[in-house]
């Protein structure tokens, strides 16, 4: 197996590298492989944010690209939960939109747009780790789809109705499992490891290992880099410290709700295999609910194997991953012997 190297992180990468023309080969290569098409970029747009300070908004990285087709692609990285964050995306487009159109144009010059968002959190609830949004009309009646006619065909130089409107790609790369199936999760392993591996192949790969080596950055890009990524890790501790106490505070509570629970559930017990054990089992079944509730505001939607093994764990066991839920950085992490 081929040694590890050290690489920039995507996001860095976004705010400060991959703005050069000459590095266009690896955003080229990311795009390309995540839509399925040759893509081709004809210049970075000014975008939203582009600061590299604490005290700025270092929660988001974002870029706008103008493709040789004339589309706009909006590519974001957000490493912190936002229950809103679909309708942030909504805004987004409609902005960009308003942005990009003169005044006095016909709508035919609304621009085309496709959003791309680099997630480090779960948003929603789903099995996959990449999802694509696109908007389609069905016939109430017939459930037929609406398509374009020859007419707008030639006016919009686009073949579909989907092809006109905006079009939104998920990628929620906590979700990844590590295992690159294609090339695209040669790129998504990428993203959430930092390391290519010798035998990954995707269009951009290459480029990205040469340029984006650690060791090729300057002493100030280095040391731009690591305040950048301590940046992240005090947002991180910001965000614990104000949902850590509340997190301790339902532990206690969930405790506090299981000897009350198992109170009752012992006198239910009770009648056939004792009150003792029936107050054990209520115990039990009240830190059984804590932790799947800590995880939940933890890691996001709890899987259904994660919920069996904590549903089938002793008290014992119970009692540790319930400790360990604050300092464990991935589900696997809690489990951990």
């Amino acid at each position: 197996m081929a040694k590890r190297r050290s690489f920039i992180s995507f996001d860095w990468a976004l705010k400060r590298l991959l703005r050069s023309k000459a590095n266009f080969a690896i955003l080229e290569g990311f795009l390309s492989e995540l839509l399925m098409e040759d893509i081709q970029i004809v210049e970075i747009l000014e975008s939203e944010s582009n600061q590299e300070h604490r005290d700025d908004k270092y929660n988001k990285v974002d870029m706008k690209v103008k493709n040789a087709r004339g589309e706009l692609v909006l590519i974001e990285v957000q490493y912190e939960r936002e229950l809103d964050y679909l309708q942030r995306l909504l805004y987004a487009m409609a902005k960009t939109i308003t942005e990009h159109i003169r005044e006095g144009e016909p709508y035919s010059q609304v621009v085309k747009l496709i959003s791309v968002s680099i997630l480090y959190f779960d948003l929603g609830q789903g099995t996959d780790y990449v999802y694509r949004g696109n908007t389609h009309f069905k016939g109430l009646h017939t459930n037929d789809e609406l398509n374009l006619s020859e007419g707008q065909k030639s006016l919009f130089q686009r073949h579909s109705i989907p092809d006109l409107f905006p079009e939104f790609y998920l990628i929620r790369v906590n979700r990844f499992d590590d295992i690159a199936r294609d090339t695209l999760d040669e790129w998504i392993y990428f993203l959430k490891n930092e390391e290519i591996r010798a035998e990954f192949t995707a269009r951009g790969l290459h480029q990205a290992r040469e340029q984006l080596d650690i060791l090729k950055l300057s002493e100030d890009e280095r040391q731009a880099y690591e305040r950048y990524k301590e940046d992240l890790h005090f947002q991180a501790s910001m965000v614990e410290s104000t949902y850590g106490v509340g997190k301790l505070e339902g532990r206690k509570e969930g405790r506090k709700e299981g000897r009350k629970e198992g109170r009752k559930e012992g006198r239910k017990e009770g009648r056939k295999e004792g009150r003792k054990e029936g107050k054990r089992e209520g115990e039990r079944s009240g830190k059984i609910d804590t932790l799947l509730r800590l995880l939940a505001q933890r890691f996001g939607v709890v899987s259904v194997p994660v919920t069996e093994r904590v549903t089938q764990a002793d008290l014992a066991l119970l009692d540790l991953w319930t400790d360990r839920i604050l300092d464990a950085k991935t589900v696997d992490d809690l489990f951990a012997h």
